[in-house]
């Protein structure tokens, strides 16, 4: 009934969503090792050297900025703007 779900929804939110923690570091560091972030070094580095890149930083448990600037010609500062991951959330292309 519209009762028991709605005392459901109370508890689900109460007991459980509001004690999550988010751990903004960890994210970061998840988000900086995602190798979907690499497309968007596509148009600046080419695909075979930025596949080498994800693979290197997939094998190594490595971020890849860290491998692309080992790998690549492109300065900090570049991988950072190429690597924003709020771009490929946002519509449009990358420029």
């Amino acid at each position: 009934s519209i009762r028991l779900l709605s005392n459901a929804s109370r508890n689900l939110a109460t007991r459980s969503v509001s004690r999550l923690v988010v751990r903004e570091d960890h994210i970061k560091t998840l988000v900086g090792k995602n190798p979907i972030l690499v497309t968007t070094l596509n148009p600046l580095i080419g695909y075979d050297l930025a596949a080498k890149i994800a693979k290197k930083a997939f094998a190594e448990n490595r971020a890849l900025k860290e491998v692309a600037l080992e790998m690549c010609d492109l300065s900090e500062e570049e991988l950072d703007k190429a690597l924003d991951p709020t771009k490929m959330t946002k519509g449009g292309f990358v420029k």
